[in-house]
């Protein structure tokens, strides 16, 4: 596949799921880059501003399966993965799955779930497999997790490790529509749910065929450097005190070379690392105490880093990586 083709892709799902979801354009090619970069979302926002919607159109347009978890503090690991059960009819055990095995997974305010039962999605996350009773089952392909949580409520909950936090390709977060996308929906759920018109406009099969091309995007030493400036800048920073580890330089990496593959070009420029390193990097970086508590802090540090680390100039010379 070529990247022109990824560019076709994308704007194909993006039109169909603007259909359902109105004026979050970025938030949908951000949940495209991810499934791309076989990486996972978290969606930190209020209820009702179109999450668990957002999952489903995706799903819908790229005719994929879907679940739906509704974490809770009873949820157990099981709940998840899925149990072997003792099948009397043939007098054996019989693995049963659970909703882990699908393509695009919703695992709605998961932070309401205990310590436990979050680290059960740790493997499913980085190695796309689960094991269950020694044996190790391999995930459908493409794997999506799009993770919720309510940013404001925080009695019940348990907050995400930093280890878990680090699975996770972007933090975004939904935001309230302007008064003229407000009135958009209201008018487009009038009469119904344009989710149920909904059609699949790509199959799993050109996702794939997405994610084995995307990595031929190329990537110059000045932008590997560039990349590794800012990196290195989020660990030295004096509001820091954990700063990005190698898995998020190159999750940076993956986010950039599939944003340059969305717009149609097979080469990095430094407009991309730009656009992808607040959603990559900032739900990765440890504040110090005093930092803590100011609003969207993590996301302004790593706009600052932007602005002071070097922009390197444009060069022909590519290397891939």
């Amino acid at each position: 596949m070529s990247m022109e083709s990824i560019h076709q892709l994308a704007d194909r799902i993006r039109t169909n799921v603007s259909q359902v979801i109105v004026g979050k354009e970025d938030i949908i090619d951000k949940m495209l880059i991810a499934i791309i970069a076989s990486g996972h979302v978290l969606l930190e926002d209020v209820p009702g501003t179109g999450k668990t919607l957002l999952a489903k159109a995706l799903a819908k347009s790229i005719d994929c399966s879907f679940k739906r978890i509704q974490f809770t503090p009873d949820l157990l690991p099981s709940d998840l993965s899925g149990i072997h059960f003792y099948n009397q009819k043939l007098s054996e055990f019989e693995f049963r799955p659970g909703p882990l095995f699908t393509n695009i997974v919703l695992a709605d305010e998961i932070n309401r779930a205990t310590p436990r039962t979050q680290s059960s999605l740790l493997e499913c996350m980085e190695e796309r497999q689960v094991s269950i009773d020694g044996t190790t089952h391999v995930l459908a392909r493409p794997f999506l997790v799009i993770a919720t949580q309510n940013p404001i409520e925080q009695q019940g909950t348990f907050p995400l490790p930093e280890a878990q936090l680090d699975r996770f390709l972007f933090k975004v977060k939904m935001g309230y529509p302007s008064s003229e996308e407000g009135i958009d929906i209201m008018k487009r759920f009038m009469s119904g749910n344009p989710l149920e018109q909904l059609k699949p406009i790509a199959t799993t099969k050109d996702i794939e065929d997405a994610q084995n091309a995307y990595t031929s995007v190329l990537v110059s030493e000045d932008m590997l450097h560039y990349m590794m400036a800012i990196v290195e800048e989020t660990r030295s920073h004096a509001d820091s005190a954990l700063g990005v580890s190698p898995r998020g330089s190159q999750a940076l990496l993956r986010a950039c070379q599939v944003y340059a593959a969305l717009k149609g070009r097979d080469y990095v420029m430094p407009d991309d690392v730009k656009a992808m390193a607040v959603p990559v990097l900032s739900h990765r970086i440890a504040l110090r105490s005093a930092q803590r508590l100011r609003p969207e802090a993590a996301e302004k540090l790593v706009e600052s880093i932007l602005h002071t680390v070097a922009v390197p100039s444009d060069t022909p010379l590519m290397t891939k990586v």
